[in-house]
């Protein structure tokens, strides 16, 4: 399965938080699983650093690709067939990173792994 990882999910498997759930753990861990995290992710965990409403273990710059690598978590780069999906999404859900995600997701025939139910409100699909 060819799994996109929310932001959250990215956060979470690094740092074994209990809010992953058994099944996402389960896909996490799986051999058969494909792995991606997306630039939009790897943007978002920067700024949220830079503005101090999120702490990692080291600078963002370094967490995020030696995490990705240790996991073996393939990046996924924002490419224009991506970015104008985003006309083609309702106002559904008003996170921007979350939007370019579920577009990501789309394009890229790609599985969301997310807790975030407002993102099931859109066609691509989604496990949690």
């Amino acid at each position: 399965m060819r799994l996109l990882l929310d932001t959250c999910t990215f956060l979470w498997m690094n740092l074994d938080a209990p809010e992953l759930s058994k099944r996402a753990r389960a896909l996490l861990e799986s051999a058969e699983s494909e792995l991606y995290l997306s630039a939009v992710s790897a943007w978002e965990i920067a700024l949220k650093e830079s503005m101090g409403r999120l702490k990692l273990p080291e600078p963002a710059l370094r967490y995020v690709p030696s995490r990705r690598e240790l996991n073996g978590i393939e990046a996924l780069p924002v490419d224009e067939e991506s970015a104008l999906q985003l006309t083609k999404l309702p106002a559904l859900h008003h996170d921007p990173f979350d939007r370019m995600l579920v577009c990501q997701a789309l394009v890229h025939g790609l599985t969301l792994l997310t807790p975030d139910e407002a993102i099931g409100q859109y066609p691509a699909r989604v496990i949690w």
